[in-house]
């Protein structure tokens, strides 16, 4: 900046003449120019134009760890040729990085969260109880960051790759006393008008409940561009069309497939690409190895709604969420939950790239909570047998031969090539989850077709363990440790497997629920903003730190 000094000149001129009576005194006025450089530092910018929430669901300070050391470590890792960066490690290196604590708030709440809880406190800023969606402790609807957005003319979008009902996405744009209710919710999301673009699965909460049998609604449905495995059930108890009603009602544009989502541009979207959850990411490597993937990828969902979203010149709010690292926690499944922690970090750097040259928008990357209590750990399972000698000058005579396996990093690669869940073994298995007859050596030939590991016919009897049944007459599985944190039924087989595998991944699961484990906060955006997430804090701190810097509070 150049600023301009005037200075006052005052001389004295002498003027002698034959005498001293001739002297005369005058006084001139001199203006002089001085420039000179100042630097002046810009106003901190402390509000924004867009905020983009992305939510690793059950991603905790552990997960972040498996996603770190296979990108950095990893002998054949897919990150080299990005210079071993995960684009969540851009953000904190260019951001700020912080942890939140996200029970239940204040001195009525729980010491753990459910996935609804969290979410409507990161949407709301208020304390919110177990398993509701959009309420407030005594039950009462809260307008949540996106509401508020809408209603301040900004554009709204949600995205997620489990459903548009589930839980996480739901909390942003309903209110329900339980997160089970997905039909109110279907309903509630696209009758509310305060959301423009919706992407991820969960169709069957938008169709007729005689859908399987309504010849006329499925030819409906099919000329629409729904293929038969998006329409092939429903969960709904009536005869709405929520579908139909989106587009004829409320001015939808519809899509069912990659293709047609890249084919839409309108400003408001329905994507429904999944009868339920859309496919996971083990699934997801494969079609895109093979060039067959008919499903859009979640960085895919993201860059659509990125686009749609910015052409609104009020900003927009917009909520990701990568839910299925929250599933493969559940399932005690590290190379399914390795798998979904890239495939979550593409739609980050998708995120990266569009808003890094900006100064208009904040971006918060965060989990609900952490699941499954994950962990590497060292054991005494293939212990080095013998010593190595080693060059250095303090080894002296001694071999190196530690105690203890501490985990070799081809760990890493192994687990990112599992071809199959485990819920893929289980199918193996059992198709109906009926694991009354099922022997060792068919657990054992399952482990071993869909995960890079060998177990034995001792270890695969593990599997065989059963306690109690279904209302089918189907088996339970048994736990010799923390039982009582399995709490899925025939769906906790997973981590009977995550037991027989334990020892040969180096890995630990604690629980087949959530932990109370501090999560990961990245901020990235103007510094003005995002440098208050550089702290411990709570998911209530971090909704109203949004909701100001949106301006939406005021």
């Amino acid at each position: 900046m150049k600023i301009k000094f005037a200075a006052l000149a005052v001389s004295v001129a002498l003027l002698s003449g034959c005498n001293d009576d001739n002297t005369n005194s005058v006084e001139v006025i001199k203006e002089v120019e001085v420039i000179k450089e100042v630097e002046v530092s810009p106003t901190a910018i402390t509000s924004v134009k867009n905020v983009i929430l992305m939510i690793g669901d059950g991603m905790g300070p552990q997960q972040v760890g498996l996603l770190e050391e296979y990108a950095q470590r990893a002998p054949n890792s897919v990150y080299k040729s990005k210079n071993n960066e995960t684009a969540l490690s851009k953000l904190a290196n260019q951001g700020h990085l912080g942890l939140s604590l996200n029970a239940p708030h204040g001195a009525s709440g729980s010491l753990v969260t459910d996935s609804a809880c969290s979410a409507t406190q990161l949407a709301t800023g208020i304390a919110a109880g177990s398993e509701m969606i959009g309420l407030d402790v005594e039950g009462n609807k809260i307008a949540t960051i996106l509401e508020k957005a809408k209603a301040m003319g900004k554009a709204t979008g949600l995205v997620s790759d489990t459903r548009i009902t589930h839980a996480t996405p739901a909390a942003f744009a309903a209110h329900q006393p339980h997160r089970s209710l997905e039909n109110d919710i279907a309903a509630e999301l696209i009758s509310s008008g305060n959301v423009d673009v919706m992407l991820s699965g969960g169709a069957r909460a938008f169709l007729p409940k005689d859908v399987q049998k309504n010849e006329e609604a499925k030819a409906q449905l099919a000329e629409m561009g729904m293929p038969a495995d998006v329409y092939a059930a429903s969960k709904r108890g009536d005869e709405n069309n929520l579908v139909i009603q989106a587009k004829e009602q409320f001015g939808y544009d519809l899509a069912f497939d990659k293709a047609q989502l890249a084919d839409t541009e309108g400003e408001k979207l329905l994507g429904l690409f999944a009868n339920s959850g859309m496919a996971d990411a083990i699934a997801y490597k494969k079609c895109q190895a093979e060039s067959s993937c008919t499903q859009p990828s979640l960085k895919e969902m993201t860059v659509k709604a990125l686009d749609i979203l910015s052409k609104d010149e009020d900003g927009f709010f917009l909520m990701i969420e990568g839910g299925q690292i929250d599933w493969a926690g559940h399932a005690n499944d590290a190379g399914w939950m390795l798998n979904e922690l890239l495939k979550f970090d593409e739609a980050v750097e998708a995120v990266y790239e569009w808003a890094k040259d900006r100064s208009d928008t904040l971006v918060v990357v965060t989990a609900d909570h952490e699941t499954g209590s994950f962990g590497f750990s060292y054991t005494t399972h293939n212990k080095p047998e013998t010593g190595v000698h080693l060059s250095g000058d303090g080894m002296g005579e001694h071999t190196y031969k530690p105690k203890f396996n501490f985990g070799p990093l081809e760990q890493l690669d192994k687990l990112y090539n599992q071809t199959g869940t485990f819920f893929n073994v289980m199918a193996d298995v059992n198709d109906n989850n009926d694991f009354s007859n099922s022997t060792d050596h068919q657990w054992q030939e399952a482990i071993k077709n869909n995960t890079s590991y060998e177990v034995s016919i001792e270890e695969a009897a593990i599997m065989l363990e059963t306690e109690g049944v279904d209302s089918e007459n189907r088996p339970y599985p048994a736990f010799s440790d923390f039982s009582d944190f399995y709490v899925y039924g025939k769906d906790d087989f997973t981590g009977k497997i995550g037991r027989v595998l334990a020892k040969h991944q180096n890995v630990v699961w604690g629980t087949g629920t959530h932990t109370a484990a501090p999560v990961p906060v990245y901020a990235f955006g103007p510094a003005g903003v995002t440098q208050q997430f550089s702290t411990l804090q709570h998911h209530v701190d971090i909704a109203n730190k949004m909701m100001t810097a949106l301006g939406v509070n005021e």
